[in-house]
């Protein structure tokens, strides 16, 4: 197949969104889940009843012999990688930086930051002409955090964001003439349920009012603008950091 993407963590939320949307586009979508495999299920069932093609991966991003497996199933079934989103995330619960610890750090960083940079790395051995490809998009889901630095909840992950944005910059760079564009998107108040995960259902609801568009977004507007940079309509855009946040 000549449009192969995969997207990690997407059972549900953005990654979900942005798999129903990538594959209507014609993209064979490997839809990456680490616990939640019934969701998984039903994000392939839909896409394959409506006549795209799709397969499920599970793997935790972070353990690089899981990944390794991941990518090797995939190689399989639908042939070398073109297309990669650094979806999978965590937030923890609303705490200030002086009471937080260690292991909440290390599964930050490890999740949203080292597994994204181990997915990176085993996609440009696929994408690369000097490992036999032929190019390929990436494209990194960071968050607005990363600017606004969400103080006095979660200053950890907005730093781990901060790290994609960096890391989008520099492979970016690294990559661009080897065909490869690499991009991120940085979400703003979205409707999804990382924020129950993080200890804050109604976090969009109460923050809505800081938008200037007044409103939280929603999964599938995100999803539009991950299908587009991985679209050759944005042939010309890498290294590009698109705020997806109402104006916040």
């Amino acid at each position: 197949m000549d449009k192969v993407l995969l997207i990690t963590g997407a059972s549900r939320g953005i990654g979900a969104a942005t798999a129903r949307h990538a594959a209507q586009a014609g993209w064979a979508v490997a839809v990456n889940y680490t616990a939640h495999s019934l969701a998984a299920d039903e994000v392939v069932r839909s896409i394959r009843a409506a006549g795209g093609h799709a397969i499920t991966v599970q793997a935790d991003v972070a353990d690089e012999a899981q990944v390794l497996r991941m990518f090797e199933r995939i190689d399989a079934k639908f042939g070398r990688l073109t297309g990669l989103v650094n979806n999978a995330g965590v937030v923890d619960f609303s705490a200030r930086l002086d009471e937080m610890d260690m292991d909440r750090w290390r599964r930050m960083f490890d999740i949203n930051v080292l597994g994204s940079l181990l997915c990176a790395r085993e996609a440009v051995r696929r994408m690369s002409p000097r490992h036999g490809g032929a190019g390929g998009a990436i494209v990194n889901v960071s968050s607005a955090a990363s600017r606004l630095g969400s103080p006095g909840q979660y200053v950890d992950y907005a730093a781990a964001k901060g790290a994609i944005d960096a890391f989008t910059i520099g492979l970016a760079k690294e990559v661009a003439a080897e065909g490869i564009r690499v991009n991120a998107v940085r979400p703003g108040l979205i409707e999804t349920d990382i924020h129950a995960s993080g200890g804050l259902p109604d976090r969009v609801r109460d923050l809505q009012h800081l938008v200037p568009m007044q409103r939280g977004g929603t999964a599938a507007e995100v999803a539009e603008a991950i299908v587009w940079l991985l679209s050759p309509a944005a042939s010309y855009t890498t290294m590009s950091l698109l705020d997806v946040s109402g104006g916040r």
